[in-house]
C-alpha cells in the first residue's frame, strides 16, 4: 500500500503536471528535499517520461551569495540557463517546482540586492515565463518540509516533530490522505468548475471590495475570463498548476484600481517577511504604501518595473475552505493565497482573457492586461471581508458576505 506521501508524489506527476509517455520533466528543488523529489522521478519513469532533469537549490549557498558578492553579481543572470529553460519548454518539457521556502532566510540583506536580482531573473527569463503563464506548456508547484520553514510554521514544536507537523499538513491540504486521492481530486475539479461557469456567466464589469483597511474597486475587461483548477496546455493536455488549489481567479484593467486595500497574512518575498502592509491605487498605479515589517522591501518590489505597481490578478477563496479552515499561517505563499482572497502585483496571466493564450503583448495590452517582471500575490482576505459586482447593466449583486460566497 501506498503511503502518504507516495500518493503526494504520484498527484504531483498524474494531476498537477499530468507527464505524459515521451515527455521531459524538469524539476526545481531544495536538496533538502532529495528523497521526496526521487519519488516524484520514479512515478514520472512510470508515467513514461523521457527523461527527468533536476535543478537543486541550496539555501546556505543562496544566502551565502547575497551576503558575499559584490553587487554586480545581482544585475545578471546566466543566459545560458534562460535560454535552456526556454527551448526545453519549446520542446513540450514539462515543469515542477518541489517548493521549500526559509522565510527568513534573506533577512538583514540588502534590499536593493534582492530587487536587482528578482529585475535580473525576471527579464532573462521572460521568454520562458510568457509561454508558463499564457499556458502554452504545463508546469506546476507542490510543497515539501524544510527544517527552517518547518521551525517557521510550528516554532513550538521539538525536533523533528515540526517537519512532520509540517508534513501531516501539506498532505492534508493536498488530498493525499483520502481513501483515492485521484477521485478526491476528480470531485474538487468539478466543483471549482461550477464557480467558474457561474462567475463567468456573470459577466461582471467591476468588483467593489470592502473589510476593515479596504475600500477598492477594480474593473474588468470585457472579454475576461475566471480561472480555476486547472487548464489545457498548447497541446491539449490537461494540468493542474497548484496542489492544492482553491481559487478562482482572473484579472483586473491594469488602469482601473482605485482605494486603498490591506494585507491580511505576512508576505514571504524572496527571503523577507513584509507584513501588515497597505497599497493605495489610483487609477490603477500604486500611489503610496505602508507596512509595519519589510517597508524598504515593499517599495523595490513596487518600483520593479512600471508594471509592478499595477494590479495584474484578482483572485476568490472563501473562508471556509480546507487549507483556511486549518487556521496555520504558512509563510507560502502558495499555500497562504489558498486559505485567502488575494491580489497580486504584477504581470497578469494572458489565460484570463478569451484567446489571450496566443494574443501578442500588443494585443493584451489593447485590452487591458498588465505586463510585467514581476508577479507577486498577496493576501486581503478576511471574515469580515464583504465583495460586491457590478453586473453589465450597473446593478449590483454579493459575490462575498463575511468572507464566503454570498
Amino acid at each position: 500500500m501506498l503511503t502518504a506521501i507516495e500518493r503526494y508524489a504520484e498527484l504531483a506527476v498524474s494531476v498537477g503536471i499530468n507527464v505524459q509517455p515521451g515527455q521531459t520533466l524538469v524539476i526545481q528543488a531544495s536538496i533538502y528535499n532529495a528523497d521526496f523529489v526521487r519519488l516524484i522521478a520514479r512515478k514520472a519513469y512510470e508515467a513514461g517520461a523521457k527523461n527527468v532533469h533536476v535543478e537543486w537549490d541550496d539555501d546556505e549557498l543562496k544566502r551565502m551569495k547575497y551576503k558575499m558578492a559584490p553587487d554586480e553579481a545581482f544585475d545578471e543572470f546566466p543566459a545560458w540557463k534562460a535560454q535552456g529553460y526556454t527551448d526545453m519548454a519549446s520542446n513540450d518539457a514539462a515543469f515542477l517546482t518541489v517548493y521549500s521556502p526559509a522565510p527568513d532566510l534573506l533577512q538583514g540583506v540588502k534590499p536593493e540586492r534582492l530587487a536587482a536580482a528578482s529585475k535580473a531573473y525576471g527579464t532573462a527569463m521572460r521568454p520562458y515565463r510568457a509561454m508558463m503563464q499564457a499556458g502554452q506548456i504545463s508546469w506546476a508547484i507542490v510543497s515539501a518540509p524544510s527544517p527552517a520553514w518547518a521551525r517557521k510554521v510550528f516554532p513550538d514544536a521539538e525536533g523533528e516533530e515540526a517537519e512532520r507537523l509540517l508534513w501531516d499538513h501539506l498532505l492534508q491540504a493536498a488530498r493525499a490522505y483520502e481513501a483515492d486521492p485521484l477521485e478526491a481530486w476528480r470531485l474538487h475539479l468539478g466543483r471549482l468548475r461550477s464557480h467558474v461557469e457561474r462567475m463567468n456567466g456573470k459577466r461582471y464589469t467591476r468588483l467593489i471590495y470592502r473589510s476593515p483597511g479596504t475600500e477598492l474597486t477594480v474593473d474588468l475587461p470585457a472579454d475576461h475570463q475566471w480561472v480555476a483548477g486547472g487548464v489545457h496546455n498548447a497541446k491539449g493536455t490537461f494540468f493542474v498548476p497548484n496542489i492544492p488549489t482553491e481559487e478562482l481567479f482572473t484579472l483586473p484593467h491594469r488602469d482601473s484600481a482605485n482605494g486603498t486595500v490591506s494585507s491580511t497574512k505576512p508576505l514571504n518575498w524572496n527571503g523577507q517577511v513584509i507584513d501588515k502592509f497597505t497599497l493605495t491605487f489610483k487609477d490603477g498605479v500604486v500611489t503610496s504604501c505602508t507596512a509595519e515589517t519589510g517597508l524598504e522591501a515593499l517599495q523595490r518590489l513596487i518600483a520593479t518595473d512600471a508594471g509592478a505597481a499595477r494590479l495584474g490578478e484578482v483572485a476568490l477563496v472563501p473562508q471556509d475552505s480546507p487549507i483556511a479552515n486549518m487556521n496555520v499561517l504558512f509563510y507560502n505563499t502558495g499555500l497562504d493565497e489558498n486559505a485567502s482572497c488575494h491580489l497580486a502585483l504584477g504581470n497578469a496571466y494572458p489565460l484570463c482573457i478569451e484567446g489571450g493564450s496566443s494574443m501578442s503583448r500588443e494585443e493584451l495590452d489593447a485590452r487591458g492586461a498588465n505586463s510585467s517582471v514581476a508577479h507577486v500575490d498577496f493576501m486581503i482576505g478576511t471574515d469580515q471581508l464583504d465583495i460586491d459586482g457590478v453586473l453589465p447593466d450597473g446593478s449590483v449583486e454579493p459575490i462575498f458576505r463575511q468572507g464566503n460566497w454570498a
